[in-house]
């Protein structure tokens, strides 16, 4: 395939996952390109990155008065005008409705700390460590999965890997394993999605 993949990121941090995806466009490790960055926060550090990167960054806040689906409906028009292949959602911290996701079908990928099945939702990393502290498991992991529909956390599993959570271990070192971890499979992910498609 001559074409690169057009990927559209939507974060609402500072943005590592995005930096490993532009770092990997860059070296050649994705056959793809980041089309545009878009952020639901003003201030998301990712945004800067996209701008370091030559990428349009798009900051797109839900104003507090407006409803979620109309706000998804308005995101959806922003990300497609970019014709994204891809939407990849790397950090990106509100649960999209189905006026974005029915644009985009079997097209939206997500990251997620944590194994399938477990801890779905926000501060998956802190909600396995304690966990971990209660003796009630020994591992975490990272998945990666399409999002067909308005399930959080739960949709087709491309790619997940066990991450062990060690005797020593403080929830800076664990957050700082697992990050290695989502940066490598998330690109493994889109270089695999790219590559069936």
């Amino acid at each position: 395939m001559t074409d690169q993949s057009r990927l559209v990121v939507l974060v609402s941090g500072s943005g590592t996952n995005l930096q490993a995806i532009l770092d990997a466009c860059k070296d050649g490790t994705l056959p793809a390109r980041v089309a545009a960055v878009v952020s639901n926060k003003n201030d998301a550090f990712g945004l800067e990155r996209a701008r370091r990167a030559g990428v349009p960054a798009v900051a797109k806040p839900r104003p507090k008065e407006q409803d979620r689906r109309e706000y998804d409906a308005e995101l959806a028009d922003v990300v497609a005008s970019y014709r994204p292949d891809w939407v990849i959602l790397a950090g990106w911290m509100r649960v999209l409705s189905s006026n974005f996701l029915s644009r985009f079908p079997n097209r939206v990928m997500n990251l997620h700390p944590a194994l399938p099945g477990t801890f779905p939702g926000t501060h998956a990393i802190e909600r396995a460590f304690e966990a971990f502290q209660r003796g009630e498991l020994r591992a975490t992991g990272v998945m990666i999965h399409l999002v067909p529909d308005e399930g959080v956390d739960c949709g087709p599993v491309l790619l997940q890997e066990e991450v062990p959570i060690l005797a020593g271990d403080t929830l800076e070192m664990l957050e700082a394993r697992i990050h290695s971890v989502e940066h490598r499979l998330l690109v493994a992910a889109i270089k695999n999605a790219i590559e069936e498609h």
